[in-house]
């Protein structure tokens, strides 16, 4: 389903843009590795808590490999904002600059995980839509419906008749 009525954040934009650069055309295309490997970064698993770590030229993405893939994959888009996106420490920043990051980091993990390129030939009114993205997208159902909420929330309201309704669903 094309989005006539949807306008598309920046953000959006920038990720859809690398996406297609480096051909990322389908959910399959996704992998935590090559868009690692893509960006410069080494991924790997260990059993704590996700982080993104530089020194010098290094950059690394660890993910907890006690969690299922689905949330290993959830844990690495928001670390891979930090890493494309942001500077600093967070232990030593103002908590405000913080919550602005981690803000951030949420709406890139919807993006990156959804792309809007990959997401418009899916029919959004099927009332099986959050678990086909979720399956499609190897993404947790609370992403896909939040994903899918922000999507609703930027349709001009007269096109927003035809969408389900994504509290019931999840």
């Amino acid at each position: 389903m094309r989005f006539p009525y949807y306008t598309t954040t920046i953000l959006e934009d920038l990720i859809t843009q690398w996406y297609k650069r480096h051909k990322f055309t389908d959910p399959d295309d996704l992998n935590v590795y090559t868009i690692g490997s893509e960006s410069q970064i080494f991924v790997t698993c260990r059993p704590t808590q996700a982080s993104y770590m530089r020194v010098g030229k290094f950059q690394e993405i660890v993910l907890d490999s006690r969690l299922p893939y689905i949330h290993q994959r959830e844990q690495f888009f928001h670390e891979l904002c930090h890493a494309l996106r942001h500077a600093g420490r967070q232990s030593f920043m103002p908590y405000s600059f913080y919550e602005l990051q981690e803000r951030d980091a949420r709406h890139f993990t919807l993006y990156a995980s959804l792309p809007t390129h990959m997401i418009n030939d899916y029919n959004l009114s099927n009332p099986a839509i959050i678990d086909q993205l979720s399956h499609d997208f190897m993404i947790p159902r609370k992403v896909c419906i939040e994903r899918l909420e922000k999507i609703k929330s930027r349709i001009v309201p007269s096109d927003k008749s035809n969408l389900i309704n994504l509290r019931k669903e999840g």
